[in-house]
Order: C-alpha cells, then sequence, then structure tokens
C-alpha cells in the first residue's frame, strides 16, 4: 500500500504533499527522475510520520507518553530523544527558564477553546506551577526522571527537528537537487538551486483586512515563525494568546503578533522565535542581540 502522500509536478519542480503533526507538509524539490523522485517523496513521508509517532503528546504509545505517566520512575531513553532533551535544556538555560518543555501542563487552565468563557483562578494556576520546572527534571544520555505529576512536551521543537531531519534526508538521496521542506509554515532549504532561482515561500499577515500573505526568498538555510496568528481566544473584552509563562502561568503580553527568524537550520529558527516571543515587549532587543535576519508583524 503507498504511503498517503501525493506528488504535483511544476515545470521546473515537484511538491510532495502529505499530512503529519497537524499541518501540512510540502517537499519541493528540484526536477529528478521518477524513480529517484518517488524515492524521495517515500523517504520525507515516513521520516516525517516517524518522528510524529514518536514525539506526539496525543499518543499513548510512544516515549513521550511512558515519560509523563512513569510517575516519578527513572524511563530509559535513546540518543535521538536524548539530543532533543539536551536542545530543549539548552534553550531553558538561553532564555533564562522562559523556554520550558514542562510547561504545556498550564494548558489545562488554558485550552483557549470555545468552551472556555473564564480566565483561571489564582489557585487554579499556582496548583499547577507546582508541576512545571525543566530544573526539576534529571536526565543523562540514557536516562530521564521527572516528578510525578509533571509532563514534558516536546511539541515544540519536535516539528522543527523533523523539517532539518527531512531535508538532510532527502539532499543525501538527490544531492543534486535543491530541497525546500515546509511543515506548517517552518522551513529549511538543503543547498541552491542550480539555476540560481531562489525559493518563493509565504508568510501571513495577520493585520490584513483578508487573508494574505507576503512573498519572501530563500535560497539556502532555514526560516521558522512564532505567533498568536490563529491561537488566541478573547474573554472579558480582552484577547489572550496560546504562548504561556511558565513563570506566572498566564499567557504572555506585549509580544508581536508574528516572529520569523531566519537561521542555518529550522530548529535553530524556530527556537529562537519562540523564545523571542516569550520576552514580550523585549521580543525584538533579543532577536537583535542574536545576529539573526527576523521579522516581525504586530
Amino acid at each position: 500500500m503507498r504511503p498517503d502522500y501525493k506528488i504535483h509536478f511544476y515545470q521546473q519542480h515537484a511538491c510532495i504533499r502529505f499530512e503529519a503533526m497537524a499541518n501540512i507538509c510540502e517537499v519541493l524539490v528540484d526536477k529528478l527522475e521518477p524513480a529517484l523522485l518517488e524515492q524521495v517523496a517515500a523517504l520525507a513521508y515516513h521520516q516525517a510520520m516517524r518522528v510524529d509517532h514518536k514525539f506526539s503528546r496525543y499518543r499513548n504509545d510512544n516515549i513521550c507518553y511512558e515519560i509523563n505517566n512513569a510517575r516519578g520512575e527513572v524511563v530509559n531513553i535513546d540518543e535521538e530523544v536524548f539530543r532533543l532533551l539536551s536542545f530543549a535544556d539548552q534553550c531553558y538555560q538561553k532564555s533564562d527558564g522562559l523556554f520550558d518543555i514542562s510547561s504545556g501542563i498550564l494548558r489545562r487552565a488554558w485550552p483557549l477553546d470555545n468552551q472556555q468563557t473564564k480566565v483561571p483562578s489564582k489557585q487554579q494556576i499556582a496548583a499547577l506551577l507546582q508541576l512545571v520546572g525543566w530544573d526539576k527534571v534529571k536526565f543523562d544520555n540514557k536516562t530521564i526522571q521527572i516528578p510525578a505529576g509533571m509532563e514534558i512536551d516536546l511539541g515544540a521543537i519536535a516539528k522543527e527537528y523533523a523539517v532539518g531531519l527531512v531535508a538532510h534526508a532527502c539532499s543525501m538521496l538527490a544531492p543534486n537537487a535543491s530541497v525546500l521542506v515546509n511543515f506548517g509554515g517552518d522551513m529549511q532549504v538543503s543547498q541552491p538551486r542550480k539555476d540560481g532561482q531562489a525559493w518563493q515561500v509565504s508568510i501571513e499577515n495577520p493585520h490584513a483586512l483578508s487573508p494574505q500573505v507576503e512573498l519572501v526568498e530563500i535560497t539556502q538555510g532555514a526560516l521558522a515563525t512564532s505567533g498568536e496568528i490563529h491561537r488566541s481566544i478573547e474573554i472579558d473584552g480582552k484577547r489572550y494568546g496560546h504562548i504561556l509563562n511558565p513563570k506566572t502561568g498566564w499567557p504572555i503580553e506585549g509580544a508581536p503578533v508574528s516572529i520569523s527568524v531566519y537561521s542555518k537550520t529550522c530548529i535553530h529558527a524556530g527556537s529562537l522565535a519562540t523564545i523571542a516571543l516569550l520576552q514580550g515587549d523585549n521580543a525584538e532587543n533579543f532577536l537583535q542581540q542574536q545576529g539573526l535576519q527576523y521579522k516581525l508583524i504586530g
């Protein structure tokens, strides 16, 4: 049975499209022989689905579920999990604790769905904050142990990790072709195109009167975006976004609506965009200190 992806052909490239990690995923690749293109498509699809299955918080048969339901016991991990945990630890340190993969439990107070009609109580927030704090987690290259009741969520980096993984794998299989991997607006390009043309990609502008995107060009490297464009709710006349401050338990305030960052890899660009957003009204100062190209909306 053929994997659930489709290949669309254009004059100078092909587009492989499928769904993974709750996003539309596209892999654009310079024109290839049909047999090689089919191999690239299958590889991209299977790698994306593997990462999705392994790190999704919505499954009950993967390592994240095992860690979160260990009730304080030690859990064995493999090298890939260790690498992602180590990267999450670096982000935690770089952000002074604002980027915290243990903060997902705060969503219990902030589901941000149509059922939420009031803000959570101070007591509810305080109780959940007792279960937040990456500094409470113990891990090494073989094991991890989190306190009973705590949870970790690698979703903040797993998608961007998958983008880079797929871009690298496809470039190894088709080393003479440029590959652009775009998972839900977070993307990475393997190498410049042969004809010297840039790939054109879009960034949504939430301030437009109607749905509108801005086209940007990318020849190599990665572009990732973090923001509150579609995930927010209004309660008593005030809008609350989905990105929560793990120190206060409340949605961040004063941040741009959207932050896009260019970097060498998607996981690096995505983490910096998220960390910048968590800085609130200090987002642009943080980005300027990183020395990377970026774009703010709002």
